[in-house]
């Protein structure tokens, strides 16, 4: 007797992003969804949020006008289009403002966008309270994620009392967001089957990066408890740190019983020929080789197999400072694949300790940073947790919402000493709104809101990049970017460069017009700086200091969301911010130039 239907998604925008810094542009999209449609295997496919709107602005293109044209096929045929949110930070990685996020559903819902799925990477409920009303209130489908990993106070007892606040707040369906893949087939299992025995009526979806090995296991697993989705991918992305693919889940489900749809071999490869097509234009450039490899290694530390690109670039730029301090103190050298599993190692002392995150975005880079300290520190003979930054202080304190686990008495008399104080309340109250602030400066600066107020959105998820976009800046940067990384691999360098008339800029009439705004001019690779926060502003280097590599300066703002942040023209500060707290003392933190 055959059982009930199994449905296929495809993660589309999820392989690109697991895989390298940037996505297939709206041209390259538009062409490939045709084929998606033609492989009939589909339900659904996920079509952007994450970092999808982020990278467009990256690369000088619009996110808007990519997700309209590549939903609009999709959602033409019947295939349910969704995207990613990350809660209380949206589609970026900070928190957003209540206003902001309920806008950006509205925006995603009228583009074309059928289902919201939201996690919170702290599994903290009340900050997907909000994303399942604003989704629902938008006319979308909510799709509440459960951020999962393997702990000890992970269990699914822990898991399935989340599930009943979710419901109580009205979600339609459940995902199980296994982001590194470390998520046990059997608990799996269990996690769905308790899910369906108390909830009958909600969907569950399965999504499983393959990196550690277990997701064909986990999936056939959470398919026998009832789930009603899977996750897969196709190739040349699928298997490695990505996904299943989604031939070998297919058969896998109809030799198990299942009912599972068809697939045209011949728009499969189809989608395949484009996809490497999409790689070899210029996305290869930007992927990590050994994202295409599995790793046992992964099972302790629990990282995300997306990250291991980015911790891979941290290591190389520690490698020579940390080989340094072994020289220094007369000790040996350590290889990359040491410092690797030695971060690996670290990162497992420090996970527990600062209350069992679960390491997705951004509180796994959060524990990945700090474990990178501490070995940097521990090789110049300074204790653990000599350094942690302000947004992992941020975490650690409660501001984005509540830990899973409990701090070490270490980090707790750490905070005591700093003189910080914990926050118990709703982080969402932390972040007042901001939209009428925004709406001024699309004014003052002559732009359209966009329809549906979609260029609003962006201005305000994305001030810099949008900005950096609007001029022409990010599409100069980008196309510099590529030209060198074809360089480097010794290929043909064809590159259009845009006519753009480059706006001038005032650090001075930039603070003056948005005081809260950091000012930022044109970023070359390879000149760092671009704000700094000290202890003492009156001591702090003043705008237009020229700054030296590896000069110690106080705590560097490296980071813009999903974009490393580099200096402005000529290397000179353009910022500096005042008092940052106590949380890491002035001299402690080096400034990197790449």
């Amino acid at each position: 007797m055959a059982k009930r239907e199994i449905k296929f998604s495809l993660v589309y925008r999820d392989m690109w992003q697991s895989s390298g810094r940037y996505q297939p542009r709206v041209d390259q999209l538009v062409r490939v969804a045709p084929a998606i449609v033609d492989m009939g295997c589909f339900d659904r496919v996920e079509t952007n949020g994450g970092a999808f709107e982020q990278v467009n602005l990256l690369y000088g293109e619009n996110p808007n006008v990519s997700v309209r044209k590549w939903t609009a096929p999709l959602r033409k045929a019947g295939i349910q289009t969704h995207m990613l949110e990350r809660g209380l930070n949206a589609i970026r990685m900070y928190p957003v403002p209540a206003d902001v996020r309920e806008l950006m559903f509205k925006v995603k819902k009228a583009q074309g966008t059928d289902i919201a799925r939201s996690f919170c990477g702290l599994n903290d409920h009340r900050n997907l309270k909000l994303s399942i009303e604003y989704a629902k209130k938008a006319g979308m489908i909510s799709q509440a994620a459960l951020s999962i990993t393997h702990s000890p106070v992970h269990t699914v007892e822990y898991y399935l009392g989340i599930v009943e606040k979710l419901v109580e707040y009205g979600t339609d369906e459940i995902c199980l967001k296994d982001m590194a893949g470390v998520g046990r087939p059997t608990e799996l299992g269990q996690l769905v089957a308790g899910i369906k025995k108390a909830h009958p009526h909600i969907k569950v979806q399965y999504h499983g990066h393959t990196g550690p090995g277990f997701s064909p296991a986990s999936m056939l697993e959470v398919a026998r408890a009832g789930a009603d989705y899977l996750d897969v991918a196709v190739e040349p992305l699928s298997w490695g740190k990505v996904h299943p693919d989604v031939i070998s889940m297919q058969q896998m489900m109809k030799a198990d019983g299942f009912l599972v749809k068809d697939i045209n071999m011949d728009a499969y490869m189809e989608v395949r020929r484009l996809t490497q097509e999409f790689i070899d234009d210029f996305l290869g450039y930007w992927i990590n080789p050994t994202n295409s490899q599995m790793s046992s290694l992964l099972v302790g530390c629990g990282l995300p197999g997306g990250m291991m690109g980015s911790m891979m670039a941290d290591l190389r730029g520690f490698e020579g400072a940390i080989n340094a301090a072994q020289r220094a103190h007369g000790r040996p050298e350590m290889s990359m694949d040491t410092l690797m599993v030695k971060l690996f190692e670290e990162v497992e002392y420090v996970w527990p300790r600062l209350g069992y995150p679960p390491l997705v975005t951004p509180f796994s880079q959060y524990v990945k940073n700090t474990a990178l300290m501490n070995l940097f520190n521990m090789v110049n003979d300074k204790p653990r947790f000599s350094t942690i930054d302000k947004d992992t202080w941020g975490m650690i304190l409660g501001k984005m919402g509540k830990l899973p686990g409990e701090l070490a008495p270490e980090i707790v008399a750490l905070a005591k000493e700093k003189g910080e104080e914990f926050y118990t309340g709703n982080p969402q109250d932390m972040y007042p709104n901001e939209l009428p602030k925004f709406r001024q400066m699309m004014k003052d600066e002559g732009w359209d809101c966009g329809e549906d107020d979609e260029e609003l959105l962006n201005l305000a998820m994305f001030e810099r990049q949008y900005r950096d976009y609007r001029s022409g800046i990010a599409k100069e940067r980008f196309n510099k970017d590529l030209a060198e990384m074809k360089a480097k691999a010794n290929a043909p360098i064809v590159v259009t460069r845009p006519v753009v008339e480059m706006p001038k800029f005032s650090v001075d009439e930039y603070v003056a017009k948005y005081p809260k705004a950091t000012p930022v001019q044109a970023p070359v690779k390879g000149q760092l700086l671009w704000q700094v926060d000290v202890d003492d502003a009156s001591a702090a280097p003043a705008v237009g200091t020229a700054v030296k590599a590896g000069q110690v300066i106080g705590h560097v703002q490296a980071w813009y969301g999903m974009e490393e942040v580099v200096a402005a023209v000529d290397g000179r500060i353009v910022a500096v911010v005042g008092k940052q707290g106590d949380h890491v003392a002035k001299n402690e933190i080096i400034a990197f130039v790449q």
